[in-house]
């Protein structure tokens, strides 16, 4: 199965090392192959995944802790203010009701 990845947001945390750090959420996308009209068409999967700017990953545990996942860094969350700020365009509209 064919996937990609599409942006939600973009923020940065500080790390338990004193560095800052630039975090990516992405959603996973899966091509719906369920219409053939020689267009590529892709389905949200409801999988979201964290990524450092590098490309390294990013674990998140069920209590919403954020550690690097080579390193074991642990990245402090952010205020709401700070995502909704940072959020990609269609998330914040949609956050904001219009």
């Amino acid at each position: 199965m064919d996937q990609r990845l599409h942006l939600l947001e973009s923020f940065t945390a500080q790390g338990s090392d004193g560095a800052r750090y630039k975090v990516c959420s992405y959603e996973r996308l899966a091509r719906d192959e369920s219409i053939v009209d020689g267009q590529e068409r892709w389905e949200p999967t409801g999988v979201v995944e964290y990524r450092l700017a590098d490309g390294g990953r990013v674990d998140v545990g069920r209590d919403g802790t954020m550690r690097i996942a080579s390193s074991g860094i642990e990245l402090s969350t952010r205020s709401p203010a700070q995502a909704e700020r940072s959020a990609a365009p269609g998330i914040q509209a949609a956050s904001q009701g219009r």
